[in-house]
């Protein structure tokens, strides 16, 4: 990291402000070149952590716009290093002739989160929480922000430090008597290592357990939308989403593919997936669209079963309703309240939790539907900033869960201390995976990838 990077850390779309970001050793000597203070002096001799207005200028000596300048110096900055930011009209050609001219005077293109990279690697914050900064910025409901945010202040990570160290100290103290076997040093005593183990057993497996949940809270909960043909599916998606997102006839079969939208619905954020009506077709293309309504109920957390309440129940509206039954939540839809129900509500309401009558058309009863969804996800079920987020995450905690098992089952069966320390050492392995205490050169490159230039 003996280069200078520069970047633009705003959206290249007309603004009122854009950013500029210089990190490494070259920063001062780059923001002498192209900056020209109004105070006449350098940008070395400014305060540091204070905005100074100036010129920002081209390789010529040309001014590019009127700008503010802040220089943080190392090691309290964001990557450790000296960093700075120039702020500057957002006009996308403005940013860029700035960019421009910081390469020309020493610096080069970020890669896609290199500035959070160096941060890592300089040690001013770890992996959990380097990994928050882009579930930060592509938070799409409250709730998923203040988890990331948290994360980032480093709440996950302390719990993970708590089951390290102690795991760790079993590690230390084993081999420091084994290492010097002179000195006064107390032996491993079975029960405390049983307590340790066992505490970190229960801590994992809390941590593991939210990994359904937090990934319900980035993703998105997968919500399909089931019925017959004309029950009205594709109308209550467009109602959700708030404009005409799917097609709308009175012929039967309109819909022949999954048409798959987000939306929040209050703190909750759906993935919705529209189906093609459920019946028995002769019609080749539709009736693979009903093998794939069935395809995306098996990967449901939520189903909407939507009913036609102005017509009987049929043979296909019970067939929708059997694969409807099989995801985890249920919420049943009696759609076109608008016209005169034909439909016994209160016998659907003996065989269904949550019975909710609406009509898609008017938007009548669509407030009901919506505050029923979330009461199925209520908010506050774990602390903030204490939720496994991704997979990778998920798999580190899984395997540190096993050894531990592994080194508890262990000492249970009387195996000798060495066999217990080898299943605690292969979670202290992936402990240190999680938080990057111990990690592949290829895996950080690959965690990295996943960020946007400029940050």
């Amino acid at each position: 990291m003996s280069d200078t990077i520069a970047a633009i850390a705003t959206p290249q779309i007309p603004s009122a402000i854009g950013i500029l970001r210089l990190s490494g050793p070259d920063t001062v000597h780059i923001l002498d070149t192209v900056f020209r203070a109004r105070n006449g002096k350098t940008m070395s001799a400014q305060p540091s952590r204070k905005m100074v207005y100036g010129a920002l200028l081209d390789s010529d000596g040309t001014m590019i716009d009127d700008v503010l300048c802040v220089l943080f110096p190392a090691p309290n900055s964001y990557t450790g290093e000296d960093c700075a930011e120039i702020h500057c009209h957002g006009s996308p050609i403005v940013l860029n002739e700035g960019l421009s001219a910081l390469f020309a005077a020493g610096a080069r293109q970020a890669t896609g989160g290199e500035f959070t990279k160096r941060a890592f690697l300089n040690g001013h914050m770890d992996l959990i929480q380097a990994e928050s900064v882009v579930d930060l910025i592509d938070a799409e409901t409250a709730e998923a922000a203040r988890n990331a945010a948290a994360q980032l202040t480093g709440v996950l990570s302390r719990s993970i430090d708590d089951i390290y160290d102690g795991l760790m100290a079993i590690v230390s103290r084993f081999y420091a008597v084994v290492d010097y076997p002179d000195e006064d040093i107390e032996d491993l005593q079975r029960e405390e290592m049983l307590d340790t183990l066992r505490r970190s057993e229960n801590k994992l497996t809390e941590l593991l357990a939210t990994f359904s949940r937090g990934k319900l809270l980035k993703l998105g909960i997968p919500t399909v939308i089931l019925g017959r043909p004309n029950a009205g599916k594709s109308s209550l998606l467009n109602a959700l989403l708030g404009y005409d997102r799917a097609i709308v006839t009175d012929i039967a079969g309109t819909t022949r593919d999954t048409v798959e939208e987000k939306v929040r619905i209050g703190h909750v954020l759906l993935r919705l997936c529209d189906t093609a009506g459920i019946r028995r077709s002769a019609d080749t293309v539709e009736q693979m669209g009903v093998d794939r309504a069935r395809s995306a109920a098996q990967n449901a957390s939520l189903a909407l079963l939507v009913l036609d309440g102005s017509a009987p129940l049929t043979a296909e509206d019970k067939e929708a309703a059997e694969i409807a039954r099989k995801v985890q939540h249920l919420l049943v839809v009696v759609n076109k309240a608008d016209l005169p129900c034909k439909m016994d509500i209160s016998a659907l309401s003996e065989r269904f939790d949550h019975v909710i009558s609406l009509s898609a058309r008017t938007g009548e009863g669509i407030t009901a539907l919506t505050d029923a969804i979330e009461a199925l996800y209520p908010t506050g079920t774990v602390p903030c900033g204490e939720m496994l987020t991704n997979a990778r995450q998920a798999d580190a905690v899984s395997r540190a869960l096993q050894s531990v098992q592994a080194a508890r089952t262990s000492l249970h069966s009387g195996m000798t201390p060495d066999v217990v320390l080898t299943d605690a050492e292969s979670a202290l392995e992936a402990l240190g995976e999680l938080n990057g205490k111990s990690i592949r050169e290829d895996l950080v490159a690959t965690i990295f990838s996943r960020f946007c230039v400029g940050k």
